[in-house]
């Protein structure tokens, strides 16, 4: 398990974007490049050209997990 310490200041290398710990996969994602870093003995490997290029959907947030500004207004 990454420590939390580092988890704050770790971003993606490529755009310097946030990145969301996936410790069941054990992967560091980057939603906006659609960037996977893998993890082995809790080091996360950040080379952008080892990073896995995953679809749209996979870096989609969970279900139910969106901010309450993030939902759609029924004011129609």
């Amino acid at each position: 398990m990454l420590s939390p310490e580092l988890l704050q200041i770790l971003v993606c290398p490529a755009c310097k974007g946030e990145l969301r710990y996936e410790a069941d996969a054990q992967r560091l994602v980057c939603p906006a490049c659609r960037l996977a870093y893998g993890i082995k003995d809790d080091i996360p490997n950040m080379l952008i050209e080892e990073a896995e290029k995953l679809s749209p959907s996979a870096t989609a947030p969970p279900a139910g997990s969106e901010a309450p500004g993030d939902q759609a207004e029924d004011d129609a």
